[in-house]
């Protein structure tokens, strides 16, 4: 199992959740390359798992989630090693997106530029009530580059996301709930069990129907798939799972499913 440096990666045995924490609080855990990559490494290594059935992604602290990129970093990149970087940021949030296993963002706190990003890629986002969100990119002359242009759009819709990109504006958790940038806003203190419970709810589920769901909704937003066919491919497939022999068992014998996965 690897060793990570800036995230912190502990699985609970009895719930198979793995909790997913960017650890860099006196930085206010800011995206530089190496967490980045430690991300990727750490989402990849979560599917290999299987002990691992379930991720929350969070930020250390009660402030911060992720506050951005790291400036100092990007202020020594060329243009080059800048496209570079945005594209390196961009296979590791789409791995985050394309995760079979459901990855649920707890946002204990500022989630600003890479850190609002990083948010998106999660299939789920839960705000703590100090949560704070935002594209600030423009005001450094810049624009998102780990794919926050085109999820903020797929979120919240092109007139909205298109002002908050343009203007730099930092909205509130309730505000960020209301355009449905986040799906629950909690108290800061409820944040982690309110996440772990509706994980938990998930994880009852079937996990091979679960994973599907989340590839066919991939597939609307995938200009090279048709959506309604991967929809209909996995259909058919879960005919082929004991998953399916015990749920729908369990619905005729009117008992609760104990799915495998299998």
């Amino acid at each position: 199992m690897t060793t990570f440096t800036n995230v912190l990666y502990q699985v609970e045995s009895e719930t198979g959740i793995l909790t997913l924490t960017v650890n860099r609080p006196d930085k206010l855990n800011a995206l530089n390359a190496a967490t980045i990559q430690e991300i990727r490494a750490a989402v990849e290594q979560a599917q290999q798992d299987p002990a691992v059935r379930g991720i929350i992604l969070t930020g250390s602290g009660e402030k911060s989630f992720v506050a951005g990129a790291d400036i100092a970093e990007l202020t020594q990149l060329d243009e080059a090693a800048a496209r570079r970087a945005a594209e390196q940021g961009q296979q590791a949030f789409r791995l985050i997106e394309e995760s079979r296993k459901p990855v649920i963002a707890a946002v204990n706190g500022f989630a600003l530029g890479g850190g609002c990003e990083l948010a998106m890629a999660c299939h789920l986002r839960i705000a703590a009530d100090n949560a704070r969100f935002g594209q600030p990119e423009v005001n450094l002359g810049l624009l998102p580059g780990y794919g926050g242009t085109q999820r903020l759009t797929q979120l919240i819709g092109k007139g909205k996301a298109i002002e908050l990109l343009l203007t730099a504006d930092m909205i509130k958790a309730e505000e960020a709930l209301r355009l449905g940038l986040v799906n629950h806003v909690v108290p800061q203190a409820e944040l982690l069990s309110f996440t772990r419970q509706l994980l938990q709810r998930i994880l009852t589920k079937a996990p091979i129907a679960v994973g599907l769901c989340l590839d066919a909704v991939n597939a609307y937003f995938d200009k090279d798939r048709d959506g309604y066919q991967a929809e209909a491919e996995s259909f058919g497939r879960c005919f082929t799972s004991a998953d399916f022999r015990e749920g729908t068992s369990a619905f005729l014998e009117k008992r609760t499913a104990a799915f495998t996965g299998k």
